[in-house]
């Protein structure tokens, strides 16, 4: 056993998100769970989406949803609020992917865009004001769709979703400026 997560390691398996309860895995080819977000992804890049991909979602999943938030604003030493970087919703309940900077119409058919803290829909990259920040990457799987929620913030959706969560997964990247 030991020699099979030594090898997992090496081999990369080591670098998938964060699998919660049920099983389900996001991950990212361009960052690590815990790893640094590359440079492209953010403000000082050309703040462009990071490809994720997501595995095990469960049966009985009809949407998927992805809300992607900073938990450090303004400063990780005395955080004030969450920033909403990108919230997507009613994904196809499969496993699946997203490329790199994705967006409207290129997005998988039936999701819908939410409000980020830009009050826009789209990604809006990493870009502190001071220190390294965390950016939590949350997918949840449900057992409903959100359709009839029209361009909602992360807010709304969290509470659309309560009771209806089959199960959710996490990656965290870091990204602190001039790195």
């Amino acid at each position: 056993m030991m020699k099979l997560l030594t090898i997992a390691a090496v081999l990369g398996f080591a670098s998938l998100g964060y699998a919660a309860e049920g099983g389900m895995r996001l991950s990212s080819s361009a960052f690590s769970h815990g790893g640094t977000i590359p440079k492209a992804y953010t403000c000082e890049g050309e703040d462009r989406s990071p490809p994720l991909a997501w595995h095990g979602v469960p049966q009985g999943s009809r949407s998927l949803v992805l809300i992607v938030d900073d938990p450090d604003v303004p400063d990780p030493k005395a955080p004030q609020r969450v920033w909403v970087h990108w919230v997507l919703y009613d994904l196809p309940p499969e496993d699946g992917e997203l490329a790199a900077g994705v967006a409207g119409a290129g997005l998988p058919q039936g999701t819908q865009e939410g409000l980020n803290d830009w009050e826009r829909t789209g990604y809006g990259g990493p870009c502190p004001p001071i220190g390294r920040h965390r950016y939590f990457h949350k997918l949840y799987a449900l057992d409903t769709t959100l359709a009839t929620v029209p361009h909602a913030n992360k807010a709304t959706l969290l509470k659309a979703m309560t009771g209806h969560i089959l199960a959710d997964a996490e990656l965290v990247g870091t990204y602190q400026k001039g790195q």
